[in-house]
């Protein structure tokens, strides 16, 4: 409906006129461009999904709203843009202005409509749910408190019922007289075997029970469900759940990779030749490093070093400019000249490339460690950042590089990389990342 709006737009005369446009052109014929609809048509629920437009309530806040839909159309019509110049499609860059302006118009509309008809009576009484809220009595008083702060939320409490005060046969009666569509059941502090007795009493009427299942107080971590041999499990988790989005980075990763290794063949060729001929030894350096979960990898790059740099780390170590577990110098004298070059535009990263390919490695993510390093961390809250994989890049790489010489300013970098991770922030890293290699902020 936007494209074909924008199209009708740009085509009117008194629009070209009022805007000063140049006249439309004829062979701009819309039946030529229906077929962008089947590239539309998806991507752009898929593109919002990714801005976590469809992760909110009805009735949240118009920023939430606002925010995601302005960066899903953005992203929607830049890739528009992309497919006129690649597929060299006959469109006025005036329909795909037009597009991105009214998309984003009309989707705001239809949520405005939405949130009106929620707030109508008609859809308070169908919308709108009645729990019956058990737990002790604390328990029920701060979870009246928190829903009396949404007001706005489809959830009305009907009745509470106090664990260990009242029979049971009276949350029973309750059940009967308010016919709720469910029970909340909160279970902190009360016995296991009431909460047992509360489920089979609400299984038996056909009830929901919706468990708030807030048993241990842990601070970062995501609770989700699922089941393995018919028992349910909770499950506690600080990595990014598992889900589209991930395969969306394993394919950025796998043609990303590939696509770079493509286009850097012929630089590599000639780094390495380089190499050999201006340092004895091997052109590749391989290391066992730290991979997801701490699993052991070798890590490919090109040699900056003398071969015998290992036998002389020992040596250096009273030089060392960053606090922690980390080896950091500056002026290194086992760098040899070639390698100091290398290493200013990071240009021996380049051969990790094949192990993102190999699935060890990801385009972004926190940088993989050397084994030896990662046994000496003295935080157990720092393998952390283990929990996803490796990365050619990530927010040290461009938030701090050579200006952090605490580790732990690393790890928090790191674990906030974690913790925000999204497609667009993989994006925007990437993005960010080439700038500053050819700023010359190069590895030490």
């Amino acid at each position: 409906m936007g494209f074909w709006m924008a199209y009708m737009l740009r085509q009117n005369p008194q629009v070209i006129a009022w805007l000063n446009l140049e006249p439309f052109p004829q062979s701009a014929s819309f039946e030529n461009l229906v077929w962008l609809y089947f590239a539309l048509i998806p991507a752009a629920p898929l593109i919002l999904e990714s801005q976590n437009f469809y992760s909110r309530a009805p009735m949240c806040p118009r920023g939430a709203i606002f925010w995601p839909l302005f960066k899903g159309c953005l992203i929607t019509t830049t890739g528009l843009v992309l497919a006129v110049y690649a597929f060299h499609l006959n469109v006025p860059r005036g329909v795909v202005t037009f597009f991105g302006f009214i998309s984003f118009g009309l989707v705001y509309m239809k949520e405005e409509i939405l949130r009106l008809a929620f707030r109508s009576k008609f859809a308070q009484s169908q919308y709108k749910r009645r729990f019956i809220l058990v737990g002790s009595e604390r328990e029920i008083n701060l979870m009246c408190r928190e829903l009396d702060g949404r007001k706005g939320e489809t959830v009305a409490v009907v009745a509470q019922f106090i664990l260990g005060v009242k029979p049971l046969s009276e949350l029973i009666q309750m059940i009967h007289d308010q016919s709720p569509y469910g029970v909340i059941l909160s279970a902190k502090h009360s016995y296991f075997e009431q909460v047992e007795n509360v489920i089979k009493a609400c299984e038996l009427e056909g009830v929901e029970v919706w468990l708030v299942a807030d048993f241990f107080g842990t601070q970062i971590s995501r609770t989700s469900f699922d089941e393995l041999f018919g028992h349910p499990l909770l499950i506690f988790s600080t990595t990014p759940e598992a889900s589209w989005h991930g395969l969306v980075k394993q394919f950025m990763d796998l043609s990303g990779a590939f696509v770079l290794l493509i286009v850097s063949l012929l630089p590599m060729a000639a780094i390495a030749l380089l190499i050999k001929l201006t340092s004895p030894g091997p052109v590749f350096f391989r290391q066992q490093r730290s991979g997801l979960n701490g699993a052991p990898f070798t890590l490919y790059k090109f040699r900056t070093m003398v071969t015998n740099a290992e036998q002389f780390k020992h040596e250096l170590e009273a030089m060392n400019e960053m606090c922690g577990p980390v080896f950091k110098v500056t002026n290194d004298p086992r760098v040899t000249p070639f390698g100091k070059f290398l290493r200013h535009y990071s240009l021996d990263e380049l051969p990790q490339l094949f192990n993102v390919l190999r699935g060890e490695m990801s385009l972004v993510g926190p940088r993989p460690l050397p084994v030896d390093e990662v046994k000496r961390f003295n935080d157990l809250a720092h393998r952390r950042r283990l929990s996803v994989k490796p990365g050619l890049t990530c927010l040290w790489q461009i938030k701090g590089r050579n200006q952090i010489s605490d580790f732990k300013d690393w790890v928090r970098l790191d674990l906030e990389y974690i913790d925000n991770w999204s497609l667009w922030l993989d994006v925007k890293i990437l993005l960010l990342t080439l700038p500053a290699v050819l700023r010359g902020t190069g590895a030490k």
